[in-house]
């Protein structure tokens, strides 16, 4: 046991984060701790470096046991990037410059970069460089807050395999769903202020939350039921004295019950992008793009040649700076051409979302005002509505911009696109300073959304799950990939990136062009699709058997209990003792369906991501 951890408490004021917790973090493991924000994620992690103290409760590690986390403040000692990184090594190591050398290239340091001043660096790549010396230091316990946030698409892969390569512990915290399932052994929740730590990942985690509470609220409304029952029985043959032993024994009865609280709601973010049907095969046509920036002498871009259709899913990927932002601005009209042309058809209707949007929300305005402000002539009402469902509610809606954190102020954006239907959403990193429930929430969003799509985004999972093409920047050009992201990962690659082992003597065989390789691609993919629902038909089934049987058996719950009211108030008071057996029976059975329906629901995700992972 390496982090022990005993009925901590920890609140500010009145706002209670955790009350009496206990964990540990054994050998070896690597824990994703999710949780709301604002439960205390990050302050649990300050609780284990010591920056704050608990209310109550201790922390034990072993003696001489390394904790590392990666520093909010950016204060550099060093005259060059690699020398920085090399403050990490251990003084054995001090000579054993190749490790922070390897470490930087995996995070985007080009060998010129890392010759250079750490002042010289943007702030990205200034928060890029002290997660290479903590990297490099390589402690026992990694804590790590956000590790993502700055990085490419590139960098995050690079990271992924250090992380699954870590053979210490870790505690981790990220908004990036898919990436935490892919680094961590175990994933720990902060739930209703109590911590829950189970081996596997968070679509298991949320399962068995989910389902616990489901089963805590059908068997919260049975006993206020059973209550109503037994104080209704009371009340109607108190007055018999032949039934006085029985009443007795329901009084009796009575005081075991108890009272069980509903759980308190828990908010969450829940909205649809509106689409609207399109009647032209054509909503975009690219021709010969270039662009650079007045004063600049490289291009972004140069002879981009794109069409962007009726059901085309495009994601633009590629390292940052390279000018995918820059690329959606042109495809919204926001900047003009060097060269070239966006022609765009007349009744196209787009709603564009772009990471400096942000800094056009006016700051004295409050929520309302700011999402009434994209449809003046649109009803109070329904923008009331729009701040319900990006969880500004009540007094919540009227707060000013100015005070918003950087997420709230991105889920006013998200509501900006909801007024009006569109046929073609432009997302520019959509995802950046959402937490977990607010990506996932725009995840099935996007799911729902029946328009066309063009997103830049570092997300893999999003890229897995909405891409049919893909807009690379990669080795100073801009192409067009006509397949899925894991497609482009398998025969393309990323150039900084070394080849997956096996296929080295392949990488260029496989770049060839899309008329050669599109029929073969087809039938690969159908072939998959057959298999695919093959193995998942039986896993499907089994689940809809459950929930046809659970069905069947609440059902059959209501039915006993409408005749045990009936038992009470005919007097036929013999069938009494049978039908509360046959309800207790029946409730049982329930749970057990869904513990069940639990398992199988695991079996069939773990399944699916399976084929995801070898689409």
């Amino acid at each position: 046991m390496m982090l022990k951890v005993v009925n901590l408490s920890k609140s500010y004021g009145s706002n209670v984060l955790f009350d009496e917790v206990t964990f540990s973090i054994n050998r070896g493991e690597r824990v994703g701790l999710v949780g709301r924000n604002g439960h205390g994620k990050t302050t649990l992690l300050r609780l284990v470096t010591g920056e704050e103290s608990p209310d109550s409760g201790s922390l034990a590690i072993p003696r001489g046991y390394r904790i590392g986390h990666l520093a909010q403040t950016l204060q550099f000692s060093q005259p060059t990037a690699l020398m920085e990184a090399a403050q990490g090594l251990q003084h054995s190591e001090r000579d054993d410059l190749w490790k922070a050398e390897k470490v930087l290239a995996g995070l985007g340091f080009s060998s010129g970069d890392q010759g250079r001043s750490p002042l010289e660096f943007s702030g990205g790549f200034q928060v890029r460089l002290n997660l290479a010396r903590l990297l490099v230091s390589r402690p026992d316990l990694l804590l790590l807050d956000e590790p993502t946030n700055y990085l490419d698409i590139i960098a995050i892969r690079w990271l992924e395999r250090f992380f699954k390569a870590w053979s210490g512990e870790m505690l981790l915290i990220t908004h990036d769903r898919g990436f935490m399932d892919k680094v961590t052994t175990h994933t720990m929740g902060i739930h209703r202020r109590k911590f829950r730590k189970i081996p596997g990942d968070t679509v298991k985690y949320y399962c068995q939350i989910a389902t616990e509470e489901e089963i805590f609220e059908k068997s919260r409304v049975n006993l206020e039921k059973k209550r109503r029952h037994t104080e209704e029985f009371i009340r109607k043959f108190r007055a018999k004295a032949r039934l006085g032993g029985l009443v007795q024994s329901r009084i009796k009865t009575l005081e075991k019950l108890g009272v069980s609280q509903k759980l308190d709601q828990i908010r969450s973010l829940h909205f649809s992008f509106r689409s609207m049907p399109f009647r032209s095969r054509v909503m975009l046509d690219v021709s010969g793009l270039s662009f650079c920036y007045p004063g600049q002498q490289i291009e972004l871009m140069e002879d981009l040649n794109v069409v962007v259709g009726q059901g085309d899913r495009i994601g633009v990927i590629g390292a940052n700076g390279k000018g995918k932002s820059t690329l959606l601005r042109l495809l919204a009209g926001e900047l003009s051409p060097g060269r070239g042309e966006v022609k765009s058809h007349p009744r196209l209707k787009v709603g564009y979302y772009g990471q400096t949007n942000v800094e056009r929300l006016l700051p004295e305005r409050s929520v309302v005002e700011e999402i009434r402000s994209s449809d003046p002539d649109g009803s109070l009402q329904k923008a009331m509505s729009i701040c319900g469902r990006m969880m500004f509610v009540s007094d919540d809606a009227s707060k000013r911009i100015s005070v918003l954190s950087g997420g709230e102020k991105c889920r006013v954006l998200l509501g900006k696109l909801l007024l009006d239907p569109v046929h073609l959403l432009l997302l520019d990193e959509p995802t950046n300073h959402l937490d977990m429930e607010s990506g996932e929430a725009l995840f099935d969003a996007l799911g729902r959304f029946d328009g066309a799509l063009v997103m830049v985004t570092h997300n893999e999972r999003f890229l897995d799950a909405f891409a049919n093409r893909l807009i690379v920047f990669d080795n100073g050009a801009v192409s067009v990939f006509e397949g899925t992201y894991k497609q482009f990962i398998r025969e393309m690659g990323w150039r900084a990136e070394e080849p997956v082992e096996g296929h080295k003597g392949q990488r260029k065989k496989d770049r060839v062009s899309r008329s050669t390789r599109s029929k073969a691609a087809r039938k690969e993919r159908a072939d998959a699709i057959r298999e695919r629902s093959r193995t998942l038909r039986p896993l499907e089934a089994k689940a809809d058997e459950l929930e046809k049987t659970i069905a069947v058996l609440e059902r059959s719950l209501r039915e006993n209990e409408e005749a045990l009211v009936n038992a009470s108030t005919a007097g036929t008071v013999e069938r009494i003792p049978e039908l509360s057996r046959q309800n207790h029976g029946l409730s049982a059975d329930i749970e057990r369906h869904y513990e069940l329906l639990c398992l199988a629901t695991e079996d069939l995700e773990t399944t699916r991501r399976k084929w995801e992972n070898e689409k």
